[in-house]
């Protein structure tokens, strides 16, 4: 079996997380009901990316996998493949735990799921609070990132971080906090480079991992008028060429050279060992310049249901779509969707 090597970043807090990890979001459908019923497939993925050095599992409440996400782990420390200690683990908090004790159940139930007596880094999903009726609760988001620090002091989980804050909100947080954040998780992609906002976090020692790695350029979020670049466009398939990769492994190491983590999904297995395989090349100058180009400030997930939710960190749109979804607001976990 194949096996990669995935060098790390250092976070503020002094651990260390590898540069690129495993994504275990597996999305809603075209009637934005979630699709659970790859949980097996999920399984069988994450078992073989531990097997071949993936050690950064990204994971959350809102994807319903954490019971899964737990047995996999478990099971590849059964088999000696890993200690926990080599792994880098992350979980979020979903919207409707923003009051300060809220956050503490949130990560307990996460730690329950995982069946973990901790994990190595807690989020706050997204800065808005929003209860499972779909009412925005308007709780300032420092209320929340009050209960991280909290349950950080209580040693469920070694470091915190937000996700999805805008340059303003993270400025406002990092003036009013007593932990800096060690991550900011974001939509990062060739399309949008959110430069701003990476400088600024990189700035204040704050870690971005990048999600939506790969932007339209993957089939599954390219449609008619999206932006380039594709999978041949020739200026990537170009520098592809140059250096015997394929034009998605160049996406990663770009965003890999500005200093950025990356948690590509993927239930495929070559894949999977296709994004890891990113680290024995380097792109020049002229490469990053190049690809540096393609960054339009497109967004390729726009979550319009919410913008007029106090705390939508994005740019508003016309015509948004109408109500909450019913997935992003009431679930169980797991494969079966019967655990709390």
């Amino acid at each position: 079996m194949a096996k990669i090597n995935i060098p790390t970043f250092k976070l503020n807090t002094g651990q260390e997380i590898p540069a690129l990890g495993y994504g275990t979001w597996l999305g809603l459908d075209e009637k934005m009901v979630f699709n659970i019923q790859d949980a097996p497939k999920l399984v069988e993925a994450l078992s073989y990316a531990i097997d071949i050095g993936y050690r950064h599992i990204d994971t959350a409440h809102l994807y319903r996998v954490e019971p899964e996400i737990g047995q996999v782990v478990k099971q590849k420390i059964a088999e000696g493949v890993v200690k926990r200690e080599d792994l880098f683990i992350t979980t979020k908090v979903w919207h409707h735990y923003h009051r300060e004790a809220d956050v503490e159940k949130s990560v307990r139930a996460s730690l329950r799921r995982l069946d973990m007596d901790y994990v190595d880094l807690v989020l706050m999903h997204w800065p808005m609070s929003i209860s499972e009726e779909g009412v925005d609760e308007k709780i300032d988001y420092l209320e929340t990132y009050r209960g991280l620090e909290a349950v950080l002091k209580k040693g469920l989980t070694k470091a915190i971080g937000v996700s999805n804050f805008n340059l303003e909100q993270m400025k406002r947080l990092l003036a009013n906090c007593n932990v800096v954040p060690a991550s900011n998780q974001i939509e990062v992609n060739l399309n949008l480079g959110q430069k701003d906002l990476v400088d600024y976090c990189q700035s204040k020692g704050v870690f971005v991992v990048g999600y939506a790695t790969f932007g339209t350029m993957v089939q599954s979020r390219s449609f008619p008028g999206s932006p380039e670049p594709k999978q041949d466009n020739p200026t990537m398939v170009a520098i592809a060429k140059k250096h015997g990769k394929a034009v998605t492994q160049v996406a990663l190491r770009y965003l890999y050279q500005r200093g950025i983590g990356s948690i590509p999904k993927s239930l495929s297995k070559s894949r999977i060992l296709e994004n890891a395989s990113i680290f024995d090349f380097e792109l020049d100058k002229d490469d990053m310049a190049e690809i540096a180009k393609f960054d339009n400030g497109y967004r390729t997930d726009v979550p319009s249901f919410w913008q007029d939710y106090e705390n939508y960190p994005f740019e508003k749109i016309a015509n948004p779509m109408k109500g909450v979804p019913l997935s992003l607001r009431k679930w169980k976990n797991g494969a079966n969707l019967d655990i709390e």
